[in-house]
């Protein structure tokens, strides 16, 4: 009876015009049982897949004969046929999204009701494929504090008490780990899509998990100049503040740890700014020292910046996010400025002995080196410059660059000043004093003389009287 009722579906779909056939005999036991035998031998064809993932099963090689027909069955379901005529059907059902593709059965977002035996049936010979359920998750779910350990589980049903199949997971990095349940305490670098691979009869499936970790991001150094804007940054990628509220934020703040020039990090901290949880989120100023939080509070953007850098910026900038329970999320960003000193100074008389000397203060590691750009646009790769005698061309801006490899870090520009040895204004200023020194000469020889002329004319004012009568001694 099971060929009869399939051979009157097939005609149903192939044989146009005719819609009442009429019953045929059914075929002897003996053909019916073979056929059975034969189906049951052929081995069925393993599929991993994991709730949500779409599914496609393609149909045997070389099925096509010159008058086929082919159905997709589940179970008691059928969900589509075609036949050689091009005629095709997808049979709608509750609950499945199904498609056809090149005679393909395209599954689309499996559910967990979806999985287990699906059968190709071609011309009355049958060919099995299992959908096997492949399971990842993930302990706490998705989110999760830098610091603390995420356990990951995958798990893949296996077909049948005698085969298991080979499990491992591939980390965001794509790096192995040979296990089917992995324990790791978690950093910004495992933030990402997790990997759960199956391998089975040297076929692989594979199911995703994502994993964000919620961290502070900030590169370890920060370089600036004098020239330069400070920019010390501090962040926390691809979440939000309601998401890091949710964890339990308690409090944050920036604090500065300075360097002095023997290169020596106080222990004394000076807090710069402190975080306010209420809406919206932003900080409360402490001691500044100049510095400005980022102007958009609606992503976590913790960064400080100001216009310019300063000498005393060097030290530790620490950015802190305290939790209600666990360690604290905190980073630290050393700050390093390129300073020029110029000797005997910036304003020089032509022909004098300059020496150029640019630095962090502290020995360059080996990636770093320096350059110098003279006013005529020349490039000198070193960190300390001696002119033996300076003339009219050095005159203007040299800037000197920091750079790691291929890549500057920051600059600093000094503007020097060369005078000719006997310059105009000299000149000026040296006829000026000559002038100022004859005036003053001449004004002296001037009061000098009347003042001799004064003494006379009081003398010989006293000679006048007729009869005079002295008094003391005279010379006889």
């Amino acid at each position: 009876m099971t060929s009869q009722i399939w051979w009157k579906n097939h005609c149903r779909h192939t044989c146009f015009g005719f819609s009442d056939i009429p019953d045929m005999e059914p075929l002897p036991s003996g053909l019916l049982l073979l056929t059975a035998l034969l189906s049951a031998s052929r081995a069925e064809e393993l599929i991993y897949a994991q709730v949500g993932q779409t599914v496609t099963l393609k149909p045997p090689e070389n099925y096509k004969t010159p008058t086929y027909y082919l159905s997709w069955h589940f179970g008691e379901l059928e969900l589509a046929w075609t036949n050689h005529m091009s005629g095709n059907k997808v049979i709608k059902h509750e609950n499945w999204d199904t498609a056809l593709s090149d005679n393909s059965l395209v599954v689309k977002e499996i559910r967990q009701n979806q999985f287990g035996i699906y059968k190709c049936n071609v011309n009355e010979k049958i060919w099995t494929y299992k959908v096997l359920r492949l399971k990842v998750s993930a302990e706490p779910p998705s989110l999760v504090l830098s610091g603390r350990t995420v356990t990951l589980v995958c798990d893949a049903e296996p077909p049948n008490s005698l085969q298991k199949p080979g499990i491992h997971w591939l980390n965001p990095q794509g790096e192995k780990i040979t296990q089917a349940t992995h324990s790791v305490q978690v950093s910004s670098r495992h933030s990402g899509r997790w990997t759960c691979v199956v391998t089975l009869d040297r076929k692989e499936a594979t199911a995703q998990i994502s994993v964000t970790v919620v961290d502070l991001y900030s590169p370890p150094m920060a370089y600036t100049s004098t020239s330069s804007p400070l920019a010390v940054p501090c962040s926390v990628p691809k979440v939000s503040w309601e998401q890091i509220k949710s964890l339990g934020l308690r409090e944050g703040h920036w604090q500065f740890f300075p360097r002095s020039k023997s290169n020596l990090v106080s222990a004394d901290a000076q807090r710069l700014f402190t975080l306010s949880l209420e809406e919206p989120v932003s900080w409360k100023a402490n001691q500044t020292r100049g510095l400005t939080p980022v102007s958009d509070f609606k992503t976590p953007n913790l960064s400080l910046g100001r216009t310019l850098g300063r000498a005393d910026d060097r030290g530790d900038y620490v950015c802190t996010l305290k939790f209600e329970s666990g360690p604290p999320l905190s980073t630290t960003v050393r700050v390093n400025v390129l300073e020029i000193a110029a000797s005997p100074g910036t304003v020089l008389i032509s022909g004098q002995q300059l020496n150029l000397t640019c630095g962090l203060g502290v020995p360059l590691t080996s990636d770093l080196h320096l350059k110098w750009i003279s006013p005529e646009r020349a490039t000198i790769r070193s960190g300390q410059l001696t002119i033996p005698a300076v003339g009219a061309g050095n005159s203007g801006k040299w800037r000197c660059e920091l750079w790691r490899n291929d890549t500057r870090l920051t600059s600093a520009v000094i503007t020097l000043k060369i005078e000719p040895k006997l310059s105009v204004w000299m000149l000026v200023i040296i006829c000026s004093v000559a002038v100022i020194v004859l005036l003053l000469l001449l004004l002296g020889f001037i009061l000098c003389r009347r003042r001799r002329a004064r003494v006379r004319h009081v003398r010989h004012q006293l000679c006048q009287c007729k009869n005079p009568k002295p008094k003391g001694f005279y010379r006889t």
